[in-house]
């Protein structure tokens, strides 16, 4: 008789002791088990769940991967404008964003000559340093109102006011006298 029983072969196989790659498919198992007993979505890979927790809103744990991310670093001018769009100040930004930037929007030749000076309720009053920028302005009017829309936004700036120099004053002291005054007699 030998010791070679093929019964005992087969009963000495699965007593031997796990590989590696054996207790790692069953920790998977356990860990997918574990997974769909608490109602979770198994089989998924982790790129996947993470696009999905971004889509969501939540912050996904671990790697940023190559997408983008709401840890990744931003900057200022972008940090800025979400804190004025969120607290409803981007309009008010906006208009700033006229007298700011004046000369980028409008082009340096005419931010040379022409200078904005106030903006109520969508009006941009602007003044021309003489009377021929001032009539040179007024033709341009529409590609100007083109141009601060294209840069700053829609509907912040909806008309143009445009007046050139105002002509000197010739009222001295608190009192006056109505007409031309003593000018009358010189012609």
């Amino acid at each position: 008789m030998t010791d070679t029983d093929p019964a005992a072969s087969t009963d000495a196989a699965p007593s031997a002791e796990p590989r590696g790659v054996d207790i790692a498919r069953r920790a998977l198992e356990e860990a997918r088990a574990a997974a769909k007993a608490k109602g979770q979505a198994v089989g998924q890979g982790r790129r996947s769940g993470g696009v999905r927790a971004l889509r969501r809103g939540r912050r996904r744990s671990g790697w940023s991967g190559p997408g983008p991310d709401d840890r990744d670093p931003q900057t200022l001018g972008a940090l800025a404008g979400a804190l004025a769009k969120s607290r409803g100040w981007a309009p008010r930004v906006n208009e700033g964003a006229v007298f700011g930037r004046w000369e980028q929007v409008v082009g340096a030749e005419i931010a040379s000559h022409a200078q904005p000076t106030s903006l109520n309720d969508g009006v941009l009053a602007v003044s021309a340093e003489s009377t021929a920028w001032a009539t040179q302005l007024r033709m341009m009017q529409s590609q100007i109102l083109a141009q601060i829309a294209a840069s700053v936004g829609d509907g912040v700036v909806k008309q143009l006011r445009i007046s050139g120099p105002t002509a000197p004053s010739w009222r001295k002291g608190q009192l006056h006298v109505r007409g031309r005054g003593p000018r009358d007699t010189y012609g």
